[in-house]
């Protein structure tokens, strides 16, 4: 690991462990980005309206301008209470409070008018009373409100048992309520309280509150009781965690049980408003008896009382982005418990969450860092799907509630940091690496250069190299008889071909010395059997060079073909960045590479276009090789053995190969015996013939021969 990698983890795992304490710590603002995605969730696939036993009497505006503004005397609702008890209400529910007298009772009138003796005035009409006798024995469920002000605690209609610890610190606390008139308190089967989301800074009513409590007492909401006294139940039983206080799991009222938040709250999983859930009170008061398709649908149905009239301002917004009459989120509160179809967040979301935060990320640095960005980004977009994915199928078959935003933000801001510092600061080696080399290298070679650990090691490195060097026959000829800009149009033309073999077989392009190529394998990557590689190459350049002299693509006409030597040997060089602190070279020097510019000028005394040594040829086992002599090299004490590269490894298991190779070797042995046989030297010039190129070089091997013959036995064994 690079220390330029080092820092780029130790930095990505910083903001990894920042965004994890970032979620951990759940600030308002991924708070509420939680909450729209699961009201997105909500608008995709909203809970279905079943035609449940639960009605809402809509004190309306049509009712208002009939039956006159609100407030409504006091015995107009004991009126209503009677007309529904007798239609057959399961359960009558108010989402009204009823905290002072009721001003318009004749009784009150009177009484703030003055001067009237008190006998009388106690036999004039209270409305409230009629009230109170109204919901008397009848299962009227009155509704009260939170205060912060006096200590007013309203009755509490049931009882409560609990397992686990205690959950009384897990409901939100009430300090106060509103209060009801005693008679109505006395006389009313359930008690709730009617707030949707108290101390919520969102207008948006995703959970209600259950429960509230003091702290000794929990008192019930308002569906919750009127589910209650739709059953004839007198208990409530609440289920709170094992070995942990203040925390609830679940709540069961008769027949049903609920699973809510840890604070007593239900998820509301909510329905289009319908206006089958509504019946106008209007047409539970009208004079002539309700119509029948309003005593059908009142007629064992849980009815909640309550006001859609927007000038008593009771309207809230639900996770559909509807507005609606606070009453219909009681009323859904009690479909949604008799459908069976709840939301739920469990207590462990979090935690996997903010592991999924911390793993991904984790993963995500790794794989930008020693990987690539890409490879990244294809994880982060797989991350992302995945996270979607499973969020949309735990919603949409268990009603779970995952965040998937957190991870996939997270992720997100993760994977560009530990971008950015990549190519800013990880890259920028990479980058002069590809400026140094891209020009030289093959791109799958510069690849390897650029991924691979410690490839590139600046300064001095022995190691096996493979060395090339091509020369341009009678250049000098050449040059004399052209225009110097010609010239270098003529090079540019026979290096630019010839060097793309070295590249395309993953060569190292060392440099250009006039008309001279110097290239070499093994560096500054491991290239596995490079020997052969560089053999391939100048085989390459031989067929490239027969088809532009083919094509006249130098312009001189086909009476005067181009042609080259290649010389290649293997050995150990050393090879690394050459020069001045200022301007340097990555290059090989040493004995390996000046044997093979040796080798290469050789090619004129042998009349083959490319001579490897003894070194290369023995890990060239299936080339087509014919053994060239033993040749003295400039500056070096002994001869040196040396083949010509006829072919490549088709070529050398041709039956044709075979037998040229067979009469070779015959020859060569015989020469070293010094008795030439003239026989073998004709029939091994009259095959290779048929093989291009070794004409010249059989004709020299003839020559020497020749000269043995004239001046006896010196002179030749030690040349081949």
């Amino acid at each position: 690991m690079t220390r330029a990698q080092q820092v780029g983890v130790i930095i990505g795992l910083a903001i990894v462990a920042a965004l994890t304490m970032l979620r951990a710590s759940d600030p308002p603002l991924l708070r509420l980005a939680r909450n729209l995605t699961f009201d997105e969730y909500q608008r995709i696939k909203p809970r279905t309206f079943e035609n449940m036993p639960v009605r809402i009497v809509d004190i309306d505006e049509a009712s208002l301008r009939e039956l006159g503004q609100w407030p409504w005397p006091r015995n107009r609702i004991a009126a209503l209470v009677d007309r529904l008890s007798e239609m057959g209400a399961s359960a009558i529910a108010f989402d009204i409070l009823f905290a002072e007298p009721d001003r318009l009772s004749p009784r009150n009138v009177v009484r703030d008018v003055g001067g009237i003796d008190p006998s009388l005035l106690r036999q004039m009409p209270d409305n409230d009373e009629i009230f109170a006798q109204a919901i008397a024995d009848r299962p009227v469920v009155l509704g009260f409100g939170i205060s912060n002000e006096g200590n007013y605690r309203p009755p509490v209609k049931a009882g409560f048992a609990f397992t686990g610890e205690s959950p009384f610190g897990a409901p939100p606390h009430l300090k106060a309520a509103t209060p009801l008139r005693p008679q109505l308190e006395a006389n009313a089967a359930g008690i709730g309280h009617i707030s949707l989301n108290p101390g919520a800074t969102s207008a948006v009513v995703r959970a209600v509150p259950l429960f509230l409590s003091d702290g000794e007492q929990f008192y019930p909401n308002l569906a919750l009781e009127a589910l209650r006294v739709a059953q004839g139940a007198s208990t409530y039983v609440l289920a709170a965690a094992p070995e942990v206080t203040d925390t609830l799991t679940d709540a069961k009222i008769g027949d049903f049980v609920v699973p809510v938040t840890a604070a007593g709250e239900l998820w509301l999983y909510v329905s289009p408003d319908r206006v089958e859930r509504y019946v106008s009170a209007r047409h539970v008061l009208a004079p002539a008896g309700a119509p029948p398709e309003v005593r059908s649908a009142i007629e064992g149905s849980i009815v909640f009382i309550g006001t859609s009239a927007a000038g008593l301002q009771d309207i809230r917004t639900t996770a559909l982005g509807q507005n609606v009459p606070g009453v219909s989120l009681h009323a859904q509160t009690v479909e949604q418990i008799l459908s069976g179809h709840f939301l739920s967040r469990p207590d462990w979301a979090d935690g996997l969450e903010i592991l999924s935060i911390a793993v991904a990320g984790t993963l995500l640095v790794v794989l930008t860092t020693f990987v690539s960005p890409a490879v990244a980004l294809a994880c982060g977009l797989a991350i992302t799907a995945l996270a979607l994915i499973a969020s949309w199928l735990a919603f949409l078959y268990g009603g779970l509630l995952f965040d998937p935003l957190a991870p996939i933000v997270s992720a997100s801001i993760t994977h560009f940091a530990a971008t950015a510092f990549r190519f800013l600061v990880t890259d920028r080696e990479r980058r002069a690496v590809r400026r140094a080399f891209g020009q030289y290298l093959s791109p799958s070679l510069l690849y390897r250069i650029e991924h691979t650990r410690d490839a590139l090691r600046l300064g001095g490195d022995d190691r096996e190299l493979t060395v090339m060097f091509v020369d341009v026959r009678n250049f000098t000829e050449i040059s004399e008889r052209l225009a110097p800009t010609a010239v270098v149009g003529f090079l540019n033309t026979l290096l630019d071909a010839l060097s793309r073999h070295v590249i395309a077989n993953e060569g190292t392009l060392d440099k250009f010395i006039g008309d001279s190529i110097m290239a070499f394998w093994n560096a500054p990557v491991d290239v596995a059997g490079h020997p052969g590689k560089a053999v391939r190459a100048a085989l390459g350049m031989r067929e490239t060079l027969l088809r532009l002299n083919a094509d006249d693509a130098f312009g001189f006409g086909k009476e005067q073909a181009i042609a080259i030597g290649v010389g290649i040997h293997t050995g150990i060089a050393c090879v690394g960045n050459m020069g001045a602190e200022a301007h340097f070279n990555y290059s090989a020097v040493g004995d390996t590479v000046n044997v093979a510019a040796r080798i290469e000028a050789s090619c004129k005394d042998v009349h083959f276009d490319i001579l490897v040594s003894e070194e290369t040829a023995k890990v060239l086992p299936g080339h087509a090789l014919l053994e060239a002599g033993m040749l003295a090299l400039k500056g070096k004490s002994t001869r040196t053995r040396l083949f010509a590269v006829v072919g490549d490894e088709k070529l050398g298991a041709s039956a044709e190969f075979a037998e040229l190779r067979c009469l070779h070797l015959k020859l060569i042995d015989a020469l070293r015996a010094r008795v030439p046989n003239r026989k073998i030297l004709n029939a091994a010039k009259l095959k290779a013939a048929t093989l291009p190129g070794l004409t010249e070089f059989y004709r020299r091997i003839s020559r020497r021969a020749d000269h043995f013959a004239d001046h006896g036995k010196s002179g030749l064994a030690e040349r081949v």
